[in-house]
């Protein structure tokens, strides 16, 4: 550490820049650990210290751990640091940039990572809290289909989305170093989640499969090398102590082969050409046994190769179908997206219908009220009417009486020859009053009997009044030509009277005036009742449109809801396909694994081979030695050795 302060006082001395007190400050303090550790965590790097630190760091070869921890890295100093990254010769195997908003320099990150994609040394980055998003997730993946040597990212709380965890996700797929990737905090959906951690399962159990089966490669070959020199020792100790007892047995003084001499020397011409012929014979063996480890090992290089291609495979079709799965989870997310919508405007629509529902209802409610307050004023109206009506006709007939009685006398004499006549006139006079007034009363019972029926049966309203309208004026018309043929005869009558009654036809006049009057008041009356039959006709012609509007509304509704469900079964039926898949992508898996045991069987069998082929090398040997001693003893060996 203080090699490297100095280092760095230097070069700042160099370049003509005043050395950070934090800084020196921090490596001073630090100075007496002499770990491989550079920890400048919570400092605040300005872009000239940016720039020394990183020519220091392309100097060094000493620190194998960095971190610029929450250093408030500017752009410029992101881009300095990048240098470093980019040295093919870096020591440096861990990174810790967290907390540097390194997201938002978007050329300054783009260099990062094309630093990164070069960097052959790194093993360990750590980006957490830095605003990393889909842009800058898709610069990460870009770098991490090209690097091959790092394993272990921290990506947790950024801004990276769906669209940067498909990034990686497709970068993941290429490589095939990563073994450790932290994506919390990301707001990316489960799934891609499953797939990332999936991905990287693989990725780890591969590292595993090949680092074991290095280390077994090397085992076996040192196991091999040794078992071949342990085999040749062993071999050659046990001829040299045979041919030795042999000799001893024959009568021949055996010396052990100096430096200057060899067996050969020991050993007699005959002896010689048959251990040269052996030895052939062993190293023919041997190159069998060779031979056949080189076809074991070349099968097992195939195997290695099969299994490799079957993994491709596998990523390959894993690859496929979760780019299969990502299209319908797109369809479906846009599907459900659209449902969204259509379920808000159809909730729109419903409380627009329901306000005017409501509105219809307060309308209707005002008419109900409009059509009870002139029915009751009608009904006084009539009412007054008709008081008025009965009064006038006690004070015509009271006047009548009176007039009858003051003048009786005065035309008595004048009218005894018409008193008949006269009675007759007045009988009928008297007839046509009281069918006046059962007809009156008619009249007012039809009209006690139309409102009651009004009150009783409001749902058949229309066509109730209807028919009670046309009745009326039925009525109307009848009581109208009744009062017309009245109206006839009392003028037939004063026509034929007038010459003789002078009060009868004055008496008429008023009574004229007063039917003028209740003609004008059944006008009156009419006209109610026309407005009222209006008003009427308009709250059921409003009430009919609301009434349908609302049905095709509720149409609407239950279509759009029929929808509504195709799509829960479609999305269901998506579902169930999904979950197919999912399971035979399972037994896929399965199947791989239990095609991975039949090859691990198949090198345990070749394995138990090696090991009979050892055993048959070395019974081969004991049958050679035991050859050898046969020969030894049965040959005449006397007559080559010297006397004593």
């Amino acid at each position: 550490m203080e090699d490297f302060r100095r280092m760095y006082l230097r070069i700042c001395k160099e370049g003509g820049v005043e050395p950070q007190e934090t800084v020196v400050s921090q490596l001073q303090d630090r100075g007496s650990s002499h770990g491989s550790k550079l920890d400048l965590s919570g400092q605040s790097l300005s872009t000239d210290t940016c720039s020394v630190l990183s020519r220091t760091l392309l100097k060094d070869t000493v620190f194998t751990e960095v971190s610029f921890s929450d250093c408030m890295l500017s752009e410029e100093g992101v881009s300095h640091t990048v240098y470093h990254i980019h040295d093919e010769y870096s020591t440096m195997i861990l990174l810790v940039l967290e907390w540097n908003a390194l997201g938002v320099w978007d050329e300054a990150f783009s260099l990062f990572c094309d630093g990164l994609s070069s960097n052959s040394a790194l093993v360990h980055l750590d980006l957490r809290n830095n605003q990393i998003n889909h842009n800058g997730a898709a610069e990460l993946a870009l770098a991490l289909k090209r690097n091959s040597s790092l394993q272990v990212l921290d990506l947790r709380w950024n801004n990276i989305g769906l669209l940067g965890g498909r990034s990686l996700l497709e970068a993941l797929q290429k490589n095939k170093s990563i073994v450790q990737l932290e994506m919390a905090g990301n707001n990316i959906p489960s799934d891609t989640l499953k797939a990332l951690e999936q991905t990287t399962g693989h990725n780890c159990e591969n590292q595993f499969t090949l680092r074991e089966s290095q280390s077994r490669t090397q085992v076996l070959s040192k196991e091999i090398q040794s078992l071949k020199e342990e085999k040749g020792r062993q071999v050659i100790l046990t001829l040299y102590h045979h041919i030795t007892l042999v000799l001893g047995k024959a009568g021949y003084t055996h010396t052990a082969p100096s430096h200057h001499t060899g067996l050969s020397d020991a050993l007699p011409p005959p002896l010689i050409q048959w251990f040269s012929c052996r030895l052939q014979m062993v190293e023919a063996a041997l190159a069998l046994s060779e031979q056949k480890n080189h076809n074991m090992g070349e099968l097992l290089t195939r195997v290695k190769t099969v299994r490799e291609d079957q993994r491709q495979q596998h990523n390959r079709d894993r690859k496929r179908e979760q780019e299969e799965s990502a299209l319908r989870e797109g369809k479906l997310l846009r599907e459900l997206q659209n449902l969204t919508e259509t379920n808000n405007q159809l909730r729109s629509k419903v409380e627009e219908v329901e306000c005017r529902c409501k509105s219809h209802q307060q309308q209707i409610f005002e008419l109900k009220r409009e059509l009870t307050n002139s029915t009751a004023e009608l009904k006084l109206r009539l009412a007054q009417t008709e008081d008025h009506l009965e009064i006038e006709k006690r004070r015509s007939k009271q006047a009548l009486d009176d007039m009858d009685t003051l003048r009786h006398k005065e035309v008595e004499h004048m009218n005894r020859h018409l008193q008949e006549s006269e009675r007759a006139l007045q009988e009928r006079i008297f007839k046509l009053e009281g069918q006046r007034i059962q007809l009156e009363e008619e009249l007012s019972k039809a009209k006690a009997a139309c409102v009651t029926e009004r009150a009783q049966a409001d749902g058949e309203l229309g066509r109730v009044r209807a028919q009670v309208r046309l009745e009326e004026q039925e009525h109307v018309s009848s009581l109208e030509e009744k009062l017309r043929s009245v109206r006839s005869s009392l003028q037939e009558v004063q026509l034929h009277s007038t010459q003789q009654k002078q009060i009868i036809s004055e008496l008429q006049n008023k009574n004229s005036l007063h039917s003028k009057e209740m003609d004008a008041l059944r006008r009156r009356i009419e006209e109610l009742q026309q407005d009222l039959s209006g008003k009427d006709q308009e709250k059921v012609a409003e009430v009919s449109r609301v009434r349908v509007e609302l049905q095709e509304q509720i149409g609407h509704l239950q279509a759009e809801r029929t929808a509504q469900g195709g799509l829960r079964e479609k999305i269901s039926a998506l579902e169930r396909e999904l979950k197919v898949l999912s399971s035979n992508h399972r037994e896929a898996l399965l199947d791989k694994d239990s095609q991975m045991a039949s090859l691990l069987e198949k090198l345990r069998l070749r394995d138990a081979e090696i090991q009979r082929m050892r055993e048959d090398e070395a019974h081969r040997a004991s049958y050679l030695q035991s050859a050898i001693l046969t020969y030894v003893q049965g040959s005449p060996l006397g007559q080559y050795s010297p006397k004593k």
